[in-house]
């Protein structure tokens, strides 16, 4: 007998709800958010269990152990609600979206080997983002002076004390402890992308992504880090929504009546809204940075077309666009297909 098991998740409790094959709520159930106590609750329920939850900070954690013991389980993003709310109502609505298979977006768990890799990625892209905080925080004290930082100088830990003299003595205290702060987090980064990479040598593929026209040894790591497997895309148009790359299409009012045929026609109207903004951000950077890349270089397949892009008036940031997602279908079927970057492929396709 199939059981259909919603958990909602908290820091102390989480609320257990479980329905039957028919809809039926069979009853509700308050464990400690505790990895033993929730093994046994779901390992008491018997017959087949097919669990749920949301997306949360213990969801990858809750894969792990609860996986084993699971029939099928589900982490999903569930959209924002106005109407009652409770914990219980919450973990039976999981519960019968995944019996009536109404989930629209499932979020990847399954790591695999690349847990260490994930969990270093993730810490390499936080200290990067305080360094570039702790830079905006600097510049900003000296532009409020009048003082201009456009040489690039300001961040070099040599001209701290020359930049410091331009500051008047209130402002000196708040710069120097910025600059203190600055080293010490561009030390961390470093000893952090050390570590990263050295993370990444581990897996075999990280070398042939690296063979990819814009990917270097820190993208092909956050690629691998996020990705894990490039089963998960069966397309690469699916893979292009997943980095950020997919075209958003919108439209309505399709049909009008032409005035000569009296036929139904398709209505010239704008139908494209931008790019999906349901992505992965790390790999909306990698993939743009690797485009930026490839479109400054000279003479290579790729870059090529970019250029005959812009000469056929295309606007500069579609054609980027155009290169990114270029780039990001090349690293999926390199990783399927284990093999590394053939650049003649292109010559075929261009000829």
């Amino acid at each position: 007998m199939d059981r259909y098991i919603g958990l909602d998740v908290h820091a102390t409790t989480t609320t257990m709800a479980i329905i039957g094959p028919s809809g039926k709520r069979i009853g509700t159930r308050v464990v400690e958010t505790n990895g033993k106590a929730l093994v046994e609750a779901l390992r008491a329920i018997p017959g087949a269990r097919h669990v749920c939850l949301e997306e949360c900070t213990q969801a990858e954690w809750l894969w792990e152990i609860l996986k084993p013991y699971s029939d099928e389980l589900v982490v999903t993003t569930v959209p924002e609600s106005r109407g009652p709310k409770s914990d219980a109502r919450d973990a039976f609505g999981l519960a019968e979206r995944l019996r009536s298979r109404d989930i629209e977006t499932t979020v990847f768990k399954d790591v695999a080997t690349f847990a260490g890799l994930r969990e270093l990625n993730r810490l390499y892209t936080r200290i990067v983002g305080d360094v570039v905080r702790t830079k905006n925080r600097l510049k900003s004290l000296f532009l409020s002076r009048g003082i201009e930082t456009a040489d690039g100088s300001l961040y070099a830990e040599s001209h701290q004390q020359a930049w410091l003299r331009k500051l008047p003595t209130a402002k000196r205290a708040a710069a120097e402890t910025y600059f203190a702060e600055l080293t010490a987090l561009t030390e961390l980064r470093d000893q952090v992308e050390a570590d990263l990479l050295r993370e990444a040598g581990k897996h075999p593929i990280g070398k042939k992504l690296q063979t990819c026209p814009g990917i270097g040894p820190i993208r092909a790591a956050q690629i691998m880090a996020v990705v894990v497997t490039p089963y998960r895309f069966r397309t690469r148009r699916q893979f292009w929504a997943y980095c950020g790359l997919g075209i958003v299409m919108r439209s309505s009012s399709d049909w009008v009546r032409d005035p000569s045929s009296r036929k139904w026609v398709r209505a010239n109207v704008q139908s494209t809204r931008g790019l999906n903004l349901n992505r992965n951000a790390v790999l909306k950077q990698v993939f743009k940075g690797a485009a930026t890349t490839v479109g400054a270089q000279r003479n290579t397949p790729l870059s090529l077309q970019f250029q005959r892009l812009l000469e056929n008036g295309v606007k500069p940031n579609l054609a980027k666009l155009t290169l990114a997602r270029r780039i990001a279908a090349i690293v999926l079927t390199l990783w399927k297909k284990n093999e590394e970057y053939d650049p003649t492929k292109h010559r075929k396709q261009d000829a």
